[in-house]
């Protein structure tokens, strides 16, 4: 990976970092639109399973909802634990599907810079 620092950056904001963020944006909306449908096949697997622990665990949905995201997050508070098999396995499922959200995302974000690099500097 290469830095490299032009004269032009200025560290209040001037013009050339306002257009890197465009550039930026631009670039990483280019990308959700691409990866879109698998975005939202994951949010939908982890709310889909989150509401199945609602009806298994008895919880309000409020709660399940909260435990999903936390979970799926792979933050895992513990204030709300699936006492059920079949809750835990799809708590397992939702922990999965988290950590490969966070992936994507994390991708869409470095190929967004990585644009952004080839834009600002060519």
């Amino acid at each position: 990976m290469r830095f490299r620092v032009s004269k032009q950056q200025r560290p209040d904001g001037g013009p050339y970092t306002r257009q890197m963020r465009r550039l930026f944006f631009i670039a990483l909306a280019r990308q959700l639109r691409v990866i879109w449908p698998i975005l939202s096949g994951i949010v939908s697997i982890m709310v889909a399973s989150g509401l199945a622990i609602w009806r298994i665990e008895d919880w309000r949905i409020d709660e399940a909802l909260y435990f999903t995201f936390v979970t799926g997050l792979t933050i895992g508070y513990g204030d709300f634990t699936p006492k059920h098999v079949s809750a835990r396995i799809l708590a397992l499922i939702i922990g999965f599907a988290g950590i490969v959200l966070t992936g994507v995302i994390a991708a869409i974000a470095v190929k967004a810079l990585n644009a952004t690099d080839r834009d600002g500097n060519s």
